[in-house]
C-alpha cells in the first residue's frame, strides 16, 4: 500500500544556476516519478539557497544602478525563487509522468509560512544563501553590513535569519489538491516568511530552513514519511575522518546525543537530523529518512539511507 510522503529536496537536486537547474530537475523528476509509480502520494518541498541569493544579488545590483528602483525584500526574492523553481520542477515531473503514461496533474503553490517576530534567530543570522565566496570577498560583504559565515568547510556565504516555521498559510489549499490526486510542490525554499499583523501578512527578512518547513508540512498533512534527500546516501558520524561511520538507523535520543557532540554541521546535516527527529516524535509510527536523491526508492523500501524513528 502506498504511503503519503513529503519530500525535501536538497540543493544538489536543483543545481546552482539556471542552466544547471534545467538539467538537474529532469534527473530529479525521474526519482520522484519512481515513487509515484510505486503508488505513493507525494508532496515536494525544495531548497532555494543559491537561487534566492542570486535573485537578491541581482535585485540589489539593479537598485544600485537605478536608485529609482527600490531593493526587493528577502520575502519577495523567496517568492520569485518559489515561482521559477516550481515552474521547472512541475514541468519536468509532468513530462516524466506523461513519458511513462501516468496521467496525474502537478501544481506549484506559492506558499507563505508564518514565523514569530520574537524568534531569537532574528538576532543571530545563521542561514547561508547565495554562492560561495573567498574569505576576502566575505570580508568586503561584512564591511557593507551583511552577515557572513563559513559553510561546512566549503567556503564563505552570506547568511540571514532562519526562524522556525509556525504555520503554513496555504495548508488548506495544499490539502485540497492532494485530496484531488494532484502532485504538489509547496513551501519552496522553506516558504515565504511572513509575520501576522491582524489580517495582514508582512514579509520577514529571513529564509526558513526547507527541512523544518517540510517537517511541519508533513505533520499538517498527516504524512507517513518525511524523506530528506541530500548529497549523501546516509548520515555519518566522524564525517570525513578515518573512523567515519555510516548510520542505518537513529533513534531520536541517539540523534540528540550525536548533535550534542557536534557530529552534524550547522546549516548542513544538523537541520536535516533535527527535522527528522521532530517528525519521528510527532506521532507513533512516523518515520523520517535521510538519503541520496538517486536512492529515494530504495530508501523508502528500507534498503538504504538513514531512518529515524522511535
Amino acid at each position: 500500500m502506498g504511503k503519503r510522503i513529503v519530500i525535501a529536496l536538497g540543493g544538489n537536486a536543483l543545481g546552482k544556476n539556471l542552466p544547471e537547474q534545467m538539467a538537474a530537475v529532469k534527473h530529479t523528476a525521474k526519482a520522484i516519478v519512481d515513487l509515484i509509480q510505486e503508488g505513493h502520494e507525494v508532496v515536494i518541498v525544495h531548497g532555494n539557497g543559491p537561487q534566492v541569493g542570486m535573485i537578491n544579488s541581482a535585485m540589489t545590483t539593479l537598485s544600485r544602478e537605478d536608485p529609482s528602483l527600490p531593493m526587493a525584500p528577502m520575502s519577495v526574492c523567496t517568492a520569485m525563487s518559489e515561482g521559477y523553481i516550481g515552474y521547472d520542477l512541475q514541468n519536468s515531473i509532468r513530462e516524466e509522468l506523461l513519458d511513462r503514461k501516468v496521467d496525474k496533474p502537478v501544481s506549484t503553490i506559492l506558499t507563505q509560512v508564518e514565523v514569530d517576530p520574537r524568534d531569537p534567530a532574528f538576532q543571530s543570522p545563521s542561514k547561508p544563501i547565495g554562492t560561495f565566496m573567498t574569505e576576502a570577498e566575505a570580508e568586503e560583504l561584512r564591511r557593507r553590513g551583511n552577515a557572513v559565515m563559513e559553510d561546512a568547510g566549503r567556503g564563505w556565504r552570506r547568511c540571514v535569519a532562519s526562524p522556525l516555521p509556525k504555520s503554513i498559510v496555504e495548508i488548506e489549499t495544499i490539502r485540497a489538491l492532494l485530496a484531488a490526486g494532484q502532485i504538489v510542490v509547496a513551501c519552496g525554499g522553506g516558504g515565504i516568511p511572513v509575520i501576522q499583523e491582524g489580517h495582514h501578512l508582512r514579509g520577514a527578512v529571513a529564509v526558513i530552513d526547507k527541512d523544518f518547513a517540510a517537517e511541519l508540512l508533513a505533520e499538517e498533512l498527516n504524512a507517513d514519511s518525511l524523506v530528506i534527500l541530500t548529497a549523501v546516501e546516509k548520515v555519518a558520524v566522524n564525517f570525513g575522518k578515518p573512523d567515519q561511520q555510516w548510520l542505518d538507523h537513529l533513534t531520536p535520543a541517539e540523534a540528540r546525543q550525536y548533535a550534542t557532540e557536534g557530529q552534524f554541521a550547522p546549516g548542513s546535516m544538523l537541520p536535516k537530523v533535527q527535522a527528522a527527529v521532530k517528525f519521528a516524535e510527532s506521532k507513533p509510527g512516523r518515520t523520517a529518512l535521510i538519503t541520496l536523491l538517486e536512492k529515494a526508492k530504495d530508501g523508502i523500501a528500507g534498503r538504504t539511507g538513514t531512518s529515524v524513528s522511535l
